[in-house]
């Protein structure tokens, strides 16, 4: 998941909204990263889950499921506002996760 959420955020490093929706390219790329992070939700135990219920796990992977059944349908403006809201404080989560569990083994 880190690996595609790292990729999501240098793919639109350093854009502002217009340079990063007026570029196709970036847009897709950074898109099926984000679909990429929620399709991996899947592989989170339900005690790790349960464990960190600060991360809406099913919102990611709701969100995996729209991009892929509604591409078309997806707004930029509510793309832009993951990448520029949600992404760091997820990326902070999961390495917290990381971390965490680091410590047990």
């Amino acid at each position: 998941m880190l690996e595609y959420l790292d990729k999501a955020l240098r793919y639109s490093n350093g854009l502002d909204f217009k340079s990063f929706s007026d570029n196709e390219e970036k847009v897709d790329a950074t898109i099926f990263a984000i679909s990429q992070i929620g399709e991996l939700v899947k592989n989170i135990s339900k005690d790790t889950m349960n464990k960190y219920p600060n991360i809406e796990w099913i919102i990611i992977k709701n969100l995996r499921n729209k991009i892929v059944h509604d591409y078309e349908g997806i707004k930029l403006n509510f793309i832009w506002d993951i990448i520029t809201k949600d992404l760091i404080q997820l990326k902070f989560d999961l390495e917290k996760i990381i971390n965490d569990n680091s410590k047990i083994s």
